[in-house]
């Protein structure tokens, strides 16, 4: 099946106008660039529309792969589907409008979103966008495609000049990025999309995981002092981590470090002595290292767990931590581009998964804001999206060298 009759079979066409949003922008046709014969669209509304309304939690990302790959094939793109961790199910779409495939500039997003799942809905007063996926990180996926195609129908620049790649498991440990670096190209320019606000992002915290558990010794709850309480440790642990952002380094560009209690659990009724306990703590570095994150937090829990150690017992006897995982410190990133607001942002990205070349740039840009990203109340305002089309293009430009500043340079159509 032809990638335009498998986009039908769904009931999905990446040319036409979604039925309950405005359409304000057309399909662009059939453009020759440079030779080649695309058939571009610039219907942001509606790609974005097809994109968010496909649940892709991450693991479950193959229909929206599927769709997006049969997409750009329509549109003429060249696209390679690669494999994730040897699981047909998941795969990263790597797509090229023109003959060379290691192009100079690479448009990334990930196409998987955090759960639940929460349907599509467009509210027409006041023109905005809801819908899981919706902001993080569909806006980009949509406006990164938009902003390729219209620079590519106005002779802006070549199709040799970029590619697009949009991969998987972002939001859970960058599993899709990761295996990108085995795509073997070298982009002398990365512009990664996610919520900045039509912003540029010129860094973000580091992140690592911690998982606490206390190990107790279980009994009748009349009886405590036969026994040792795991949640009892796990809560003298936690109050050691609650304040140790406050003496770790601090940053004057991303502040103080933070950790987050993400999850915790112990014990298997209110009348038993709990046996174990865990909890599981997400860390935002704003200086130093994961090494040096897990050298403080050990020394502090260790310390704090001291008043139930009996005998021959250590720290390390009742309380078990565990950093395993990748992390990584602040990532700084390029921020040259004229025409944009400045920030930093606390949440993490993919970019540290991908490998960094000589004298490679990599920015940080996208629409809509990551304080409603992975809430219930997940929206995007129609014009911040259009506004991130525009965006792109800016950054495409620029690293390019044809932005302001720079003499403008058209594409023989």
């Amino acid at each position: 099946m032809r990638a335009s009759e498998w986009l039908v079979a769904l009931g999905l066409s990446p040319l036409s106008s979604a039925s309950i949003l405005p359409a304000e922008q057309q399909s662009l046709g059939d453009v020759e660039v440079a030779g080649r014969k695309l058939s571009l669209t610039d219907d942001l509304v509606a790609l974005h529309k097809n994109l968010t309304q496909i649940e892709s939690i991450s693991g479950n990302e193959k229909e929206v792969g599927d769709w997006l790959a049969a997409s750009l094939e329509s549109q003429g793109y060249t696209v390679e589907k690669q494999l994730v961790e040897k699981d047909p199910e998941r795969f990263n779409v790597f797509a090229w409008p023109g003959k060379v495939r290691d192009a100079p500039v690479v448009l990334s997003s990930h196409i998987d979103t955090v759960p639940p799942f929460l349907p599509y809905h467009y509210n027409k007063t006041d023109k905005t966008i809801f819908g899981r996926g919706s902001v993080d990180d569909k806006g980009s996926v949509a406006a990164q495609i938009v902003a390729v195609n219209e620079l590519l129908s106005k002779g802006k620049i070549s199709p040799d000049d970029v590619s697009l790649l949009f991969v998987v498991g972002e939001e859970v440990g960058g599993a899709g990025m990761r295996k990108a670096n085995d795509l073997g190209i070298k982009p002398k320019t990365v512009i990664f999309g996610e919520p900045t606000e039509g912003k540029l992002v010129s860094g973000h915290k580091g992140t690592m995981q911690m998982v606490v558990t206390a190990k107790g010794k279980s009994g009748h709850s009349g009886y405590p002092w036969l026994g040792r309480s795991a949640n009892e440790v796990l809560v003298r642990a936690l109050e050691a981590v609650i304040t140790l952002g406050d003496k770790l380094p601090k940053s004057d560009k991303y502040g103080a470090s933070t950790f987050n209690l993400g999850r915790i659990e112990g014990g298997v009724a209110a009348n038993v002595i709990a046996e174990t306990a865990t909890a599981k703590i997400a860390v935002r570095i704003a200086e130093g290292t994961p090494k040096m994150v897990k050298k403080h937090a050990t020394k502090a829990i260790h310390r704090a767990v001291r008043d139930f150690l009996e005998g021959e017992l250590e720290a390390k006897d009742i309380v078990e931590l565990d950093f395993g995982g990748k992390g990584y410190g602040p990532i700084d990133i390029d921020a040259d581009v004229p025409g944009f607001d400045v920030i930093t942002v606390n949440y993490g990205t993919d970019i540290p998964w991908f490998n960094l070349t000589k004298d490679q740039k990599r920015y940080l840009y996208g629409p809509g804001t990551i304080f409603v990203a992975h809430s219930a109340d997940e929206k995007l305002k129609v014009d911040d999206l259009y506004d991130a089309v525009e965006g792109y293009q800016k950054i495409v430009l620029h690293a390019l060298g044809k932005g302001e500043g720079h003499e403008e340079a058209k594409v023989d159509l």
